[in-house]
């Protein structure tokens, strides 16, 4: 099979009609490149998506209070009620698997306007009032100074990390505003952290412009008393937060008589389960990728099957010849075999190369891209054992795609071979 003679043989046959063996092998690398193209782009998309989620904990879910819909023990059905200090303790003690429970209060935003003074300069910004542990939760580099600490926390200090964005409508580009005051509502916070938000998309520019300060300092300052806003609830990495949000919700509404079936008194946002519906989502596109590439592959396989036969129909007399001369049935299987996998190989690994060489300039154009562009397309590649299978999938296309026209020659008599015209 591998003798310099066959091979010679099979450049002549491939090369007898070269435009017609071009557009024949024109199907499978057309098949292959589609195949590359799709699952690169699948691959970039997910992982443009999965950079949103940089640095959040995704096994988190986030939990406020609202109106309940419900009467229960004697309570009225229409009734507002708040989240207290002792609700999170609850929480912590009855909850091991819960990893962070993170108490936060806010103003401005959908809670109002507010205003941030430092001395001529005034502006609105978003303050939150949060612990520690909120930096393992939420997206963001301490780019100077440093975050809310637990001492913080227990001697209620006044001090503040401030985004980037509050930075530039502060702050002129000499100032270092760490060890500056500035003013919420009145009182003054000395700056001692200053933040990144490495979150993606629309809303990636307001995330720079929030004004963190210790939850303790937050309820004191602002007359909040024990009142907590809302809270952000991560569970440990083997136990997913889905499952544990049934018993959470169970027990904040038997903390604040809520009747058991009032859906509507806690609102909550499982981060956990939109981030595997997305994940779910770009399992389906792979699926439709390979679906798709593998139809327009097995076009061209047919194309190659299609055309061999013809090749074997025109070479009729020749085989008879050959078969006269002592030639084994087994060696004209041999060699149409040889030549169909051969053309199949050849186009298929053509159209590998063309598909990586599209990915490389793609991701050379998207690494020219500024970070702050947000784009939600990110390296787009394809891992290299799809590309192993890929080849093995060739190889097995080109036997395919030859075996038929392989068999209608050796079944082929040499007497009426030796009579075709």
């Amino acid at each position: 099979m591998f003798r310099k003679d066959n091979w010679d043989e099979i450049l002549q046959a491939l090369t007898a009609n070269v435009f017609r063996t071009i557009l024949t092998a024109f199907g499978v690398f057309w098949g292959v490149f589609i195949l590359v193209i799709l699952l690169a782009a699948g691959n970039g998309l997910e992982n443009g998506v999965k950079k949103g989620f940089d640095g959040i904990a995704t096994n988190t879910m986030f939990m406020w209070s609202q109106t309940t819909s419900k009467a229960y023990k004697g309570l009225p059905k229409v009734r507002r009620y708040d989240f207290r200090n002792s609700d999170v303790q609850s929480l912590k003690q009855a909850m091991p698997d819960l990893l962070y429970v993170s108490p936060r209060n806010q103003l401005g935003d959908f809670n109002g306007t507010n205003n941030v003074v430092r001395g001529t300069k005034t502006s609105a910004f978003t303050i939150y009032g949060d612990y520690p542990e909120l930096i393992k939760q939420q997206p963001m580099d301490i780019i100077q100074g440093r975050f809310i600490n637990h001492q913080d926390i227990n001697s209620k200090r006044k001090i503040a990390i401030i985004g980037k964005g509050v930075v530039t409508a502060l702050y002129t580009k000499e100032e270092d505003p760490i060890g500056t005051y500035i003013k919420i509502n009145g009182i003054n916070f000395m700056v001692v952290g200053i933040y990144n938000s490495k979150q993606q998309g629309g809303n990636a520019e307001e995330e720079q412009k929030n004004i963190f300060i210790p939850f303790t300092t937050f309820q004191q300052a602002f007359n909040y008393g024990d009142k907590v806003g809302w809270m952000a609830l991560t569970a440990r990495d083997e136990v997913s937060i889905t499952k544990l949000k049934p018993e959470i919700l169970e027990l904040i509404k038997s903390l604040h008589s809520i009747n058991p079936k009032d859906d509507r008194a806690v609102g909550n946002f499982d981060l956990y389960e939109q981030f595997n519906k997305v994940q779910s989502l770009f399992t389906i596109l792979k699926i439709i990728a390979y679906f798709v590439g593998t139809l327009v592959l097995i076009s061209g396989v047919i194309g190659i099957s299609n055309i061999m036969l013809i090749v074997v129909k025109e070479r009729t007399k020749e085989i008879g010849i050959r078969r006269a001369l002592g030639a084994t049935p087994g060696a004209i299987r041999s060699q149409i075999l040889s030549e169909s996998i051969f053309l199949t190989i050849i186009s298929g690994m053509l159209g590998i190369a063309v598909a990586t060489g599209v990915i490389a300039l793609l991701n050379m154009f998207l690494d020219s891209m500024p970070p702050e562009s947000n784009t939600m397309f990110a390296n787009p590649s394809v891992d290299l054992r799809v590309v192993f299978v890929a080849l093995l999938i060739l190889v097995g296309s080109g036997l395919l795609a030859g075996f038929i026209p392989a068999q209608t020659a050796i079944n082929v008599k040499p007497v009426d071979a030796l009579r075709a015209e």
